[in-house]
């Protein structure tokens, strides 16, 4: 029997149960729950980087998406507000979409 000790989707204990397969689990206490939530992300992240195709890469960026919104309710936020500060970081400093790449500055 594998083991897994991560983080996973709401469904899958369902998915493996339909399945017909034995398995154990437990929910989360909110700390605890941050802290896996973190780990997926650099999980999420890596295979995000690995991505070797468009398809594959929009996949890793939805699942780094549906962390960031399991996560936002454990911070007291919601995606509306996260979009706020967002907005306002980039009329502020702008976005990443021209790829400034910033070598040095002098003093």
């Amino acid at each position: 029997m594998p083991i897994y000790n991560k983080l996973v989707r709401d469904k899958i204990p369902e998915i493996i149960d339909i399945n017909n397969k034995k398995f154990s689990m437990r929910v989360l206490e909110p700390i605890e729950h941050e802290i896996e939530i973190k780990h997926k992300l650099v999980e999420e992240l890596m295979e995000y980087q690995k991505a070797t195709n468009n398809e594959d890469a929009i996949e890793e960026l939805a699942d780094l998406l549906e962390l960031i919104y399991a996560v936002l309710p454990l911070h007291g936020s919601s995606m509306e507000e996260l979009e706020k500060v967002r907005l306002a970081k980039c009329v502020k400093r702008g976005g990443f979409e021209k790829g400034y790449f910033l070598i040095e500055v002098q003093d």
